[in-house]
């Protein structure tokens, strides 16, 4: 087997590639830059693919999700997402096909019940969060939602004259044990502290998730389990976001938790995610498609580019991600940023980003950069 430089064997993977709608195809672009520097630094070879996915899908094809598509994932290593969405199925609740569809059925035919989301906060990036600067000490936590469960799955009904409707809400010990295993696994790495976010005053639903927790925790001992009610959450999340490690929860408190403490970046466009099951591995940014930025070259690919970070941790390549994830917080040192997250400087591209990001890596890292250069030309790097 060919190893390379760093005593690295070669490997070899496939990747299917959901550019999908709005930026999406933009700041996959600058993921695929960096996943190439990457492999050629590395010496890897990846075998990427692209498919329609979401409402670009539906305009070809008549489906978010084709038969085609969808069996390319199966067969992949990863896939690798951008974003889907767009206003004229958003807007229309009655449109009978929507890009969503597609991703609920993606993320149930691989299996991928667990959603793992970093909060992580930057020097540079404090004085455009929301939050106080005192409040971003030492705030690194992550969140694990449950992904293929819960209300978003349960059976749906709406009564003949559509006054009336529902959405079941159901969960079972295995579909909640898989999820905390690898949460308390996480917990274990980390710092040893784990929240359970549910509503367990209310829904039978999460007194189940407590009784299991409470059974895992036993083989865990050195591992401190907290329980918070999700509106108190959401509030300590805001209110003293430190004091999280590891947190887990179910789909729907997941999405609203997740989206919540992406806020405390200053940006959505920082926060990657990764998807895992049983089968294929997805990784994409968690923000949506921003149509209104569409083909401006202006939206922030870190969150992609970070993603990509986590695909190489997936994949067991940790020197690599940790190649990524400097480089990204190189570029944000020297300002090579977006107009998100400029703060009334002078903003970079998209594009720009992501080339910046891909020569700190051909470089390993030893590069010397002129601040004014960004502003001009690569060719201006000396």
């Amino acid at each position: 087997m060919k190893v390379n430089e760093y005593n690295y064997p070669e490997m070899k993977k496939k990747i299917t590639v959901l550019p999908g709608d709005g930026v999406g195809p933009e700041v996959v672009e600058q993921g695929v830059k960096v996943m190439n520097a990457v492999n050629n630094v590395f010496e890897h070879q990846f075998d990427l693919k692209t498919y329609d996915f979401g409402a670009i899908s539906i305009d070809r094809h008549g489906i978010p999700l084709t038969d085609e598509t969808l069996e390319n994932c199966l067969k992949s290593d990863a896939v690798f997402l951008g974003a889907i969405g767009d206003p004229k199925y958003d807007n229309d609740p009655a449109f009978p096909v929507r890009p969503e569809q597609g991703l609920l059925k993606l993320r149930k035919s691989l299996q991928l019940f667990s959603n793992i989301r970093p909060i992580t906060t930057y020097e540079l990036l404090k004085n455009i969060s929301p939050l106080k600067n005192e409040l971003l000490k030492e705030v690194n936590f992550v969140i694990y939602r449950e992904l293929t469960g819960g209300i978003y799955f349960g059976e749906k009904k709406i009564s003949e004259d559509k006054s009336t409707a529902s959405d079941l809400c159901e969960y079972s010990e295995n579909e909640i044990s898989r999820i905390a295993y690898q949460a308390f696994e996480a917990a274990a790495n980390r710092r040893n502290k784990l929240t359970l976010i549910d509503k367990a005053n209310v829904l039978e639903t999460s007194r189940l998730w407590r009784r299991v927790i409470q059974d895992i925790s036993k083989e865990y001992p050195s591992i401190k389990v907290d329980y918070l009610f999700v509106d108190n959450a959401a509030m300590q999340v805001m209110l003293n976001p430190g004091q999280f490690d590891v947190i887990l929860t179910e789909n729907m408190f997941g999405d609203i938790i997740s989206d919540l403490a992406s806020v405390i970046t200053g940006s959505l466009g920082m926060l990657p995610s990764s998807s895992v099951g049983n089968k294929v591995a997805l990784f994409e940014p968690i923000h949506g498609s921003y149509p209104q930025a569409k083909g401006l070259d202006i939206a922030n690919p870190m969150a992609t580019i970070l993603s990509v970070a986590m695909m190489y941790e997936y994949f067991g390549l940790f020197r690599e991600a940790e190649m990524i994830k400097n480089g990204v917080k190189w570029a944000l040192n020297n300002g090579i940023i977006t107009k998100d997250l400029s703060n009334g400087e002078e903003p970079n591209t998209c594009s720009k980003v992501g080339d910046m990001v891909a020569w700190f890596i051909e470089e390993k890292g030893s590069v010397n950069i002129k601040q004014e250069s960004t502003k001009l030309s690569l060719n201006c790097i000396i």
